[in-house]
C-alpha cells in the first residue's frame, strides 16, 4: 500500500542506532531511547497559503536524512513498518 501525506507533512522512518557501546556492552531494547534521526520516505505537496491560495514549496524530499525532536510526530504502522508522520516544521534539520 502506498501512503502519501497531505499538506506540509512528511513520512519518516527512524534510523536504528547500534545496540552495542564502543566497549562491547550490548544495550537491551528496553533501555534504549528512540532515535531522533530518520530518513524521509514521502512528502506532501506543501501547505496552502490562506491569503493567496498557492502551495508553499516543501524543502524536504524523499531520501533526506533528518533530525527531529524527541516527541515529534505521530507513530503509524504501514505494511508492518513503523513510521512517523510529522509536519515539516517539526524537523530540526538535515544531515549530509
Amino acid at each position: 500500500m502506498a501512503f502519501r501525506p497531505l499538506g506540509d507533512r512528511v513520512v519518516v522512518k527512524r534510523v536504528e542506532e547500534e545496540t552495542k557501546t564502543k566497549g562491547g556492552i550490548i544495550i537491551p531494547d528496553t533501555a534504549k531511547e528512540k532515535p531522533q534521526e530518520g530518513e524521509v520516505i514521502s512528502v506532501g505537496p506543501g501547505a496552502v497559503n490562506e491569503k493567496t491560495g498557492e502551495r508553499t514549496k516543501m524543502e524536504l524530499k524523499a531520501g533526506d536524512r533528518i533530525l527531529f525532536g524527541k516527541w515529534s510526530g505521530q507513530e503509524i504502522k504501514v505494511d508492518g513498518d513503523d513510521l512517523l508522520i510529522m509536519k515539516e516544521s517539526d524537523v530540526l534539520g538535515t544531515l549530509s
